[in-house]
């Protein structure tokens, strides 16, 4: 599903308004639809577990799915907005799925755990592309073109949502065996603002929603730079997407190693700094493999950043606090996701791709300078 929104969420609201210039207002939608789902889903996941409010976000996405089919054949509308926000609404949900993944594994290996349940995704890489390709390949785009995309989309949220509800025991019961000391004084959950006080998270948050907001304004407009201004066929931009994909999520489980040894701050920056090299490189590459590659990178380089960023906010956090944390932590990144999606669509239609590109790889170098001018003193993961 998240392939699928990357790829043609743009073109399908743009098709049904006929407004080429609100090309961004589809994964804008999308984004800020997560955002404002991501912290009432982590605070409802500190107080219900995760496995319930990860079945909702799945039953969310196929209902969605669902809407924006119907509206992309009936060109409405209403219906094709009412599908993207239940998509992008899923979307924050499941990511916040690394929170159980903090939950599981104490602090010195929390990174490798923290990859190895989003390795999950390289199976959605591989199958996005094999599934959605052959259903564009040699159609133009239309409503009637793009619907069964959609519903095949659905079909993935409904098998998310089975494999989600059987899992046993829920998370959260297990970071209590893991970390016993965590409960024996628990209380309350520490206010918000007390947790943003912590040392190493703010440059956490500041990493996280630089590479989130840049991964994913970059990624859900390459649909429109490969199909409208290279002149590629509509259905290459679903193994572009899929080479972006495999870089955030292929090599994960070495990346969450690598945090582990060097410390969450080097790969902060050094994901931030993989990112800037990709987005930039977009300015003078024009063709599929070229740009598949550019993608990967940024992918590559936000696994660095966003993996560092969670485990460094789960290390400050106890498991009554740490769905809180992250669900503001994706509220911030989606947000701004949003508003760089909504602006770099303006951008690419005013101004093309190289300034798209620049500006992108502008807002991931800035925050890695600082978070290497402001670190503090290495540290290591630590126990108890």
């Amino acid at each position: 599903m998240l392939q699928l929104s990357a790829a043609v969420a743009s073109l399908t609201l743009v098709l049904v308004l006929d407004v080429e210039g609100l090309l961004g207002l589809g994964p804008a939608i999308v984004l800020a639809s997560g955002a404002l789902a991501a912290l009432p889903a982590g605070r409802s996941m500190d107080r219900f577990g995760r496995v319930p409010v990860l079945a909702v976000g799945f039953a969310t996405g196929a209902a969605g799915c669902g809407l924006a089919a119907l509206g992309s054949s009936a060109e409405s509308a209403p219906l094709v907005l009412a599908g993207l926000i239940g998509v992008g609404a899923a979307s924050g949900i499941a990511l916040l799925a690394r929170t159980a993944a903090g939950d599981m594994y104490p602090p010195e290996r929390r990174a490798r755990g923290i990859a190895l349940v989003l390795f999950g995704a390289v199976f959605g890489a591989i199958l996005g592309p094999a599934v959605f390709s052959p259903l564009l390949a040699g159609r133009d785009l239309g409503g009637d073109t793009l619907a069964p995309l959609w519903l095949a989309a659905g079909g993935f949220m409904l098998v998310g949502l089975a494999l989600v509800a059987s899992v046993r025991p829920d998370p959260r019961k297990l970071a209590a065996l893991i970390s016993p000391d965590d409960h024996a004084d628990e209380g309350p959950a520490a206010p918000l603002g007390e947790l943003l006080r912590r040392p190493g998270v703010i440059p956490a948050l500041l990493a996280a929603q630089a590479s989130f907001a840049v991964m994913v304004a970059l990624m859900t407009l390459t649909g429109a730079v490969v199909v409208d201004h290279h002149h590629h066929e509509g259905h290459n931009v679903f193994p572009i997407i899929g080479a972006h994909v495999i870089g955030m999520y292929a090599l994960v489980i070495v990346v969450g190693d690598i945090i582990d040894r060097i410390g969450r701050t080097p790969a902060l920056a050094g994901g931030l700094l993989i990112m800037a090299v990709s987005a930039a490189s977009l300015v003078w590459i024009e063709s599929v493999p070229a740009i598949s590659v550019a993608l990967f990178g940024l992918g590559l380089g936000w696994n660095f950043s966003f993996v560092a960023a969670t485990a460094e906010l789960a290390d400050s956090t106890r498991p009554a606090e740490r769905g809180k944390l992250l669900g503001f932590n994706d509220l911030l990144s989606g947000g701004t996701g949003a508003g760089l999606a909504l602006a770099g669509g303006l951008t690419l239609s005013e101004l093309g791709v190289a300034a798209l590109a620049l500006g992108g790889a502008a807002l991931v170098t800035l925050p890695a300078l600082w978070i290497l001018r402001s670190r503090p003193p290495a540290r290591a993961p630590t126990t108890g």
